[in-house]
């Protein structure tokens, strides 16, 4: 495993400059902005510091690897090929989640299943097992394939950077906490400011605006 780790910040379109902010003010730099995310260089400190800090970002991923793949041998092999034993466990349970745009590999589910395969044979190697009960901690693995480019990424964010824990009940078609820090954040808004929410539901532009 190496010191430097590459993550990425996912935003809601139109967001992404506002997250890149965070993160500059945060003091990181050579950021990468891409349509729905920032991406940049990071420590394994860092992951649990931008989950905790970072509030118009929807979820920190950890980049695992990204290459070209054409064909569902060339996703195989290339999965197994990465060393996923540095980060799941013999007991990890690793759902996987995929997406494909644009790309020759246009299957999703099939995605899914033969990154699911190659993790699983890694594993089997390294471990030296063939069982896997998957009853410890979650690492969701989210497969993107666009335009034959398929990067693979580990989730850290769990349930989700806009589960602030403020909310004791749910309201119906209730604004995302992280959109609505965002939009706070793109407006410009400083405290001692008046700010007012005519529609303001259940308040949470306001309650973002406050913390």
């Amino acid at each position: 495993m190496t010191d430097t780790i590459t993550l990425i910040a996912t935003a809601k379109f139109g967001l992404e400059n506002v997250v890149r902010e965070e993160l500059a003010g945060l003091g990181y730099g050579r950021l990468r902005v891409f349509d729905g995310g920032v991406e940049l260089d990071a420590a394994l400190a860092d992951i649990p510091r931008l989950n905790l800090w970072l509030r118009s970002a929807d979820r920190v991923l950890l980049k695992v690897a990204e290459f070209e793949a054409r064909t569902f041998d060339e996703l195989f092999e290339q999965t197994k090929a990465l060393p996923w034993e540095e980060w799941i466990g013999v007991d990890g349970r690793f759902p996987i989640i995929a997406k494909s745009v644009q790309s020759l590999l246009r299957s999703a589910r099939s995605c899914q299943s033969i990154v699911k395969k190659a993790v699983v044979e890694r594993l089997k190697a390294h471990y030296h097992t063939d069982w896997f009960p998957e009853t410890g901690a979650e690492y969701v693995i989210q497969v993107s394939v666009r335009y034959d480019v398929v990067t693979l990424t580990l989730d850290t964010s769990g349930a989700g950077l806009h589960k602030r824990g403020y909310r004791a009940a749910a309201v119906e078609a209730p604004l995302k906490e992280t959109f609505a820090a965002g939009l706070v954040l793109l407006s410009q808004w400083q405290p001692g400011e008046l700010l007012i929410d005519p529609m303001c539901g259940s308040g949470t532009i306001l309650i973002e605006a406050a913390l």
